[in-house]
């Protein structure tokens, strides 16, 4: 995907002390792949999901950080400086949509990091074994760039569009607290437990269809075999699909995000339409 290059002025982005360390003897990379998405969705200890599985590599996670201006965070790789393009046009793309609806715009701020545990203002602390994720509380979202080399493993895709739909499915995340609906389905949540994983599904299911959304809004920069990359990665992450690759049975009762083919169908929603309206089909909340 075609973005212009960053601005700062329109961005806040930060780094993380990283805190580097080594994961010791016979676990693979494969291995790890796993027990992050086990650990993202599912909540499994890692360590539960890297004792179950054999492996035979050694990974080291590296240390990244420390006081760096915005530009610096921005210009210190590949990655970092791809997600600051995709930020500059994600708060381009989402401020005005806020404008229009009437309801007060506030940028997220990304946080990039590479291994080690990140701390969060409300949300506590994470590992990078935890994934990419928004934080309500401070409105953040963390992004451990790790993730996308294991990303491509698991995806068999490499291309930047697959990165991008992570932080534009994080950024979506930020458009439901921003609008109340993250706050009424954590209610309806505590009020219906019962109904607590069908609402989270719905959650990250219109997460998907937001980052579709912003996509589509900016069609003119898409590149060819950018949506194909997309919804591989979609499929990679569904929760039957990370279920069936643990070498776990088929529960439905245990997902969180959708299945691979809910993933993908709500990712090409929101693109084939360029409408923020078509999620609202998730919860009639509006």
């Amino acid at each position: 995907m075609r973005l212009n290059r960053f601005d700062t002025s329109k961005i806040k982005v930060r780094s993380s002390n990283g805190g580097g360390m080594k994961r010791a003897g016979g676990v693979g990379c494969g291995t790890i792949v796993i027990a992050i998405i086990a650990a993202l969705v599912f909540g499994v200890d890692p360590m539960q999901t890297i004792g179950a599985i054999q492996g035979t590599q050694q990974t080291t996670a590296q240390t990244q950080g420390g006081d760096l201006s915005e530009e610096q965070v921005c210009t210190s790789g590949e990655y970092a400086m791809e997600a600051c393009n995709a930020l500059t046009s994600l708060n381009e793309t989402w401020a005005p949509e806020f404008a229009r609806a009437g309801i007060r715009f506030e940028e997220p701020f990304l946080d990039l990091y590479r291994g080690g545990r990140v701390t969060t203002q409300g949300c506590g602390s994470a590992s990078s074994a935890s994934g990419p994720f928004y934080c309500p509380a401070d409105k953040g979202i963390y992004i451990d760039t790790s993730f996308y080399d294991q990303l491509a493993q698991i995806s068999g895709t490499g291309g930047d569009f697959a990165r991008l739909y992570v932080i534009a499915h994080e950024y979506g995340h930020h458009i439901q607290n921003l609008t109340g609906i993250a706050g009424q389905v954590r209610s309806l949540q505590q009020r219906s437990p019962r109904q607590a994983n069908d609402l989270q599904v719905r959650m990250e299911l219109q997460a998907d269809c937001y980052a579709g959304v912003w996509a589509g809004k900016n069609r003119n920069r898409i590149e060819r075999g950018d949506m194909e990359e997309g919804l591989r990665a979609a499929s990679a992450i569904g929760d039957d699909t990370i279920q069936r690759r643990a070498g776990q049975r088929i529960n439905p009762e245990g997902f969180t995000h959708g299945t691979s083919r809910q993933r993908m169908d709500a990712l090409r929603r929101g693109l084939e339409s360029a409408n923020d309206t078509v999620c609202d089909s998730y919860f009639d909340m509006r």
